[in-house]
């Protein structure tokens, strides 16, 4: 018998059915080994050597691969094809090799790049050795982050209370996040104005231009900044005469895009059907992992963790055949297109593009045997992928020069016209660019034309727009920072230890994400840089090739990290805050007309602002006369300000029942006040306190979070004081479907399901179509926004069992269970039977405890 040892459960099901009974496949579930959370699992002092503890959760599992291995002929270690699959397989050998069960037994290293019975049947006829490269990058990237984390986070835990861990990736994107963050914190709008004019030839034809040459000199963004050059020019515009001076027309190509790599699929998913990158992944890993077709379990997409952009010949042989079957030939390049030369910064591994195992399973056929989700990830790969192969859109582009009769005013007139579609056929509706046919009319040149209207518009500039999960991963590919299977971690850690908040899906830092930030840049500046990073990063790459020695780079980077961490250990809680005092500076204290901080206090006036770090709250802004001046105010400036927008109550207008409607700003934020009708009131039942006595005619309600006050004008008002309502039934069941607003944000309601709505902004625009599909796609029972990810029910009792984001760290929520997550495991990759696995454990603390006490 042979043993096969993959790493999921599900792959390995899928293998089972593919090989015959001289095979046994069975699964690691991950990573059996790491570095335990203590000190010395890193010994700088001995050429880095590594204290490997195996997994308690792995256990039971490598004991039926030891077990199995004891009869096996041979044992094939058959992990993911990129380096943490190379790790695996490493670690799996190096446990079985110390059990003394490889003697006399052949050991190889196979790689499926897709699960389909063609792709396992090639790769167990093609083993290979374990690439002893692959691994010395694993072990210098695990050093790297053990070394960074254990030295960094026992610092934050006594000089900033509250701050769980520093990692070294997650710091830099949270720095990036937070410096987007005091960008928009300090952005001042600067006004603007543009001109447009409509013209009409000799035919009364419309002939809309824009403005390119004023006074002989190329107009810019900021050329006129005021009403009053503005209507100097309109004068000076209106008392000239115009004609055609040029036409010219040119055919415009479009090409389309690559296949997608990791990251390129994480942020096309995000923009189309709102996937956050772990989710992208999760549905993507089943889709390459395998689904049931007709009893038979088949891979539908190839690997999905790569950097490349190339397709193999065999397959775009096979793209091809379907593109000149299915759309004509007019659609086939004369060759095929090349996307060599499109990798990312830091690609490394040598994978294929994510791409169909066969093209000829189109999305609709698949559609029956997927869910909603599968099916919208595997739409956008199938496309992507075949219209990288279609000939390029063509588009006929015509340009009109317009110009005054002085030759001192110029407009510019472009229209376009799709000639070809192209790729446009297969991928229009996906692709954010698409252009509409701005059609021109027939002109001659030297004809005169006529003013016929002109447009001025008054514009300010917009603040930078914080970080989506797209653009985060967009960003920090362009860096060269992370590597695409470790964004959606990183983003993870962020969310779950608090540091930032994602609000209408763009990232928020907390001030305890901010407060670390700073922290970072102040004393670890150098570990925080991009360039700095990026460097590493490029060196680990190093390691893969060959190029230089993991040990080496260990040494280069330990040498002065060691020294900034103990030079950091040496100052005092006091003077660390001191220090973000005066880096922050402006970012969050007042200045003064000359531009000075101003750091007095506002209430007591003798005392000086300072920040401030509580455990449980968090950073914040209070009196160095504290305790006899108790004033506190938000890290941040922005949200001082808001809360000091209301200082006193601001009417809106009546409601229907010719109410008033009262905006107000409270401790928990701006709310709706309103009186309520006499017979409401006389359902009030028994009050328990003096205050609800007081406010029993009147009902409050809270603004959703991420919607903006300034934006509440009495419609808003009225249809925000109008929840919950029914938007309609449900045509399956004829439920009332409800939209709501809770403590957790917006939502909507159908029997025993709920669906976060998480654009706040949309619960004014949602209809019935786009709720029943949200109810059809959400878990039963209730929402969280401490809910990370929702397993499904326990196989016992039937009793939800979820994954939350907690004060401390993410666990798993079971009945009244909590159950810690180890750190070195990211949440949204846990399944059902880690959580069982974990609550079991759990259970026997909680035993053991009793006992104890007893």
């Amino acid at each position: 018998m042979n043993l096969i040892i993959v790493e999921s459960p599900a792959k390995a099901k899928t293998i089972n059915k593919y090989l015959g009974k001289e095979y046994k496949v069975l699964a690691s579930y991950g990573h059996i080994r790491d570095l335990p959370s203590k000190n010395g699992s890193v010994d700088p002092e001995n050429n880095f050597q590594m204290l490997w503890e195996i997994d308690p959760f792995s256990k039971k599992y490598l004991k039926e691969i030891t077990d199995t291995a004891i009869g096996s002929n041979k044992i094939i270690l058959a992990t993911d094809p990129d380096r943490e699959g190379e790790a695996i397989a490493w670690h799996v050998k190096e446990v079985l090799d110390q059990k003394k069960l490889l003697k006399d037994k052949k050991i190889e290293r196979v790689v499926f790049n897709e699960i389909t019975k063609k792709a396992v049947t090639k790769g167990i006829e093609n083993p290979r050795d374990i690439e002893p490269q692959l691994v010395d990058a694993y072990m210098a990237r695990r050093a790297l982050d053990y070394l960074v984390g254990f030295n960094i986070s026992p610092i934050l835990w006594t000089k900033l209370p509250g701050s769980k861990s520093a990692g070294r990736v997650q710091s830099v994107a949270l720095k990036l996040i937070s410096e987007k963050e005091h960008e928009i914190e300090q952005f001042v709008p600067k006004e603007y104005w543009t001109i447009s004019l409509n013209f009409k030839n000799k035919d009364g034809k419309e002939i809309p231009s824009k403005l390119l040459i004023y006074n002989n000199n190329k107009v810019e963004k900021f050329s006129f900044l005021n009403k009053e050059t503005v209507n100097e020019a309109i004068n000076k515009i209106n008392s000239k005469e115009y004609f055609i001076s040029d036409i010219s027309s040119q055919v415009y190509k479009r090409n389309p895009a690559a296949p997608f790599t990791t990251s390129t699929m994480q942020q096309v998913a995000s923009g189309k059907c709102g996937f956050g990158a772990s989710r992208t992944m999760q549905i993507a890993q089943k889709l390459y992992q395998g689904i049931d077709i007709e009893g038979e379990a088949v891979g539908l997409i190839t690997y999905m963790r790569t950097d490349g952009t190339q397709i193999s010949n065999e397959a775009i042989s096979s793209f091809r055949d379907y593109i000149s079957s299915n759309y004509g030939k007019q659609y086939l390049p004369g060759i095929q297109n090349n996307y060599s030369g499109k990798k990312a910064k830091n690609a490394q591994e040598a994978h294929e593009a994510i791409r169909p195992t066969e093209i000829t399973r189109s999305p609709s056929e698949i559609e029956k045997y997927v869910n909603s989700d599968q099916f919208k990830l595997y739409d956008l790969i199938w496309k992507r992928a075949l219209s990288s192969q279609m000939q390029s859109a063509e588009y006929d582009r015509n340009a009109i020069i317009l110009l005054s009769k002085d030759e001192n005013i110029k407009f510019r007139a472009s229209g376009s016209v799709l000639k070809f579609d192209g790729f446009l056929k297969l991928y229009k509706g996906i692709d954010n660019k698409n252009e509409a046919d701005e059609i021109l009319p027939e002109v001659k040149n030297k004809e005169t034309v006529n003013i016929d209207k002109i447009i001025d518009m008054q514009h300010f500039t917009e603040p930078p727009s914080r970080f989506s999960e797209a653009s985060l991963v967009k960003k920090l590919e362009e860096l060269g920072i992370g590597r695409p299977s470790t964004y959606a971690n990183i983003i993870s850690v962020l969310s779950t230890r608090n540091y930032v908040d994602l609000i209408n899906k763009r990232f928020h830092p907390t001030d305890r994400g901010k407060l670390l930030a700073a922290f970072l840049e102040k004393l670890f500046a150098k570990y925080v840089d991009y360039n700095f990073t990026a460097n590493l990063e490029n060196q680990l790459d190093e390691i893969t090739s060959g190029k230089v020695k993991w040990i080496g780079v260990l040494e280069n980077f330990w040498r002065d990290f060691n020294k900034n961490v103990q030079s950091v250990k040496q100052k005092r809680t006091r003077e660390v805050l001191d220090l973000l005092n005066d880096s922050l500076g402006e970012l969050i204290f007042n200045t003064t007309q000359d531009g000075e901080i101003d750091r007095k206090c506002p209430l007591c006036t003798a005392g000086k602002l300072s920040l401030k770090n509580s455990f449980r709250g968090g950073a914040f802004i209070g009196c160095s006369n504290y305790p006899e001046c108790k004033f506190t105010r938000p890290l941040s400036k922005r949200k001082t300000a808001e809360q000091n927008a209301l200082p006193e109550p601001k009417s809106i207008g009546t409601n229907d029942s010719g109410k008033e409607l009262i905006l107000k700003s409270g401790r928990f934020g701006p709310y709706l006040q309103y009186e309520l009708e006499e017979e409401a009131n006389d359902t009030t039942k028994k009050k328990k306190s003096k205050k609800k006595i007081e406010n029993k005619n009147f009902r409050n309600v809270s603004i959703p979070k991420g919607i903006s006050i300034d934006s509440i004008d009495l419609e808003r008002a009225k249809f925000i004081c109008s929840l919950p309502k029914i938007i309609g039934q449900h045509p399956d069941t004829g439920k009332d479907i409800i939209l709501n607003s809770g403590r957790f944000g917006p939502y909507l309601k159908c029997e025993n399901k709920s669906a976060r709505i998480e654009n706040s902004e949309d619960i004014f625009t949602i209809g019935l179509n786009r709720a029943v599909t949200m109810i059809a796609e959400a878990k039963p029972g209730r929402i969280s926004s401490s809910e990370i990810k929702y397993l499904g029910e326990h196989p016992e009792d039937k009793k939800p069992v979820r994954v939350m984001k907690g004060k401390f760290g993410p666990y798993i929520k079971y009945k009244s269970l909590n159950a810690t997550i180890p750190e070195e495991k990211d949440p949204n990759e846990i399944n059902m039977e880690e959580a069982l696995t974990l609550i079991e454990k759990r259970k026997e603390y909680d035993k053991n405890r009793k006992k104890k006490k007893k």
